[in-house]
């Protein structure tokens, strides 16, 4: 019997991590480390279909919701006659969860990494990640996106005079310096990345190897941008920052600089602070979630707007 337990990053935009715990077609998975969604799925249905099997979609089955306040509150029962498998791998997940549950985070295992290219063929953005080779035949949009909540939230005075949101305007700006070719890279341990296939030309791309400094570690490069367009990113990363400080690889002046910028938004931190891989300043972050408490203790007006939540749905138009 093999279960796996994985982090995977949610992308275009990046809007946090799923850490999952997963065994055959069933999976518990979790955005906060708090509350757990618990999916089985039929993968019997995919037999005989071979390698068109791969792009099938079959509909997950929700086995129950799992957290260590509440307990486990069981999902509607579904008979057929794959039932007693499916809650076989349903029960084995669980019990699973029950005892690894507090050793998130997980370590990530989406190395395959897809990113739009600039008009030099460098990496300007990171539109997608899988675990698995077998899975980078997927096709995502190729386009870049800041998100939908980043075009009511966000929020930036890098750019003067915008006629639009400055989510809408950062989404524009960062496609305009592609010519649309995206590529596949298979990232090691030390960052470096060895291209693979290519979508919208530049087959030559294929086999080369980049450094690890040229994949900018927030996804967004901003190296050869004017002052006022790399502030404005910044001012993004800022506004992203609750989410961003999830991930393992920021050093310490990042994440120190990450910190900051996410104690302004104390129920963001809240929210997420359980699945932060490190702290630079435990204080400011504990600060942050009293203050979180305190305003959660107070009644809502139906007037108050409601805090982003992290893991929301982007709609996305797949590329045919």
């Amino acid at each position: 019997m093999q279960i796996e337990c994985y982090a995977q990053r949610l992308l275009n935009p990046f809007r946090g991590v799923m850490h999952t715990i997963r065994y055959q077609s069933a999976e518990a998975v979790t955005t906060d480390g708090i509350e757990w969604d618990i999916y089985v799925a039929n993968d019997a249905l995919l037999d005989g279909l071979g390698r068109a099997g791969r792009r099938a979609m079959i509909s997950d089955i929700r086995y129950g919701h799992w957290s260590a306040e509440k307990g486990l509150k069981r999902g509607p029962l579904f008979p057929s006659d794959d039932f007693m498998r499916l809650e076989h791998m349903g029960a084995l997940v669980y019990e699973h969860l029950l005892k690894v549950h507090r050793e998130v985070p997980f370590k990530f295992r989406d190395c395959f990494e897809l990113w739009l290219l600039d008009r030099n063929d460098r990496p300007l953005a990171l539109l997608h990640s899988v675990r698995a080779d077998s899975e980078t035949d997927t096709k995502p949009p190729l386009d870049w996106r800041a998100g939908m909540a980043a075009q009511e939230k966000f929020r930036s005075a890098a750019i003067s005079d915008l006629a639009e949101p400055a989510g809408a305007y950062l989404t524009r700006y960062v496609n305009s310096l592609s010519r649309g070719v995206a590529q596949w890279f298979r990232r090691s341990d030390d960052g470096a990345g060895l291209g693979l296939h290519t979508l919208r030309g530049g087959d030559s791309l294929h086999g080369r190897v980049l450094d690890a400094d040229a994949f900018p570690p927030l996804f967004v490069a901003t190296a050869y941008m004017d002052a006022a367009h790399a502030q404005l990113v910044r001012d993004y990363h800022a506004w992203q920052a609750p989410w961003m400080l999830l991930l393992p690889h920021l050093d310490a002046p990042t994440r120190s600089a990450l910190e900051l910028a996410a104690c302004e938004q104390a129920e963001s931190v809240e929210k997420h602070c359980r699945l932060y891989p490190a702290m630079i300043d435990r204080a400011a972050l504990q600060a942050a979630r009293v203050e979180a408490a305190l305003v959660r203790s107070q009644p809502r007006s139906s007037q108050q707007d409601e805090a982003m939540p992290m893991f929301y749905i982007e709609l996305n138009v797949s590329e045919e």
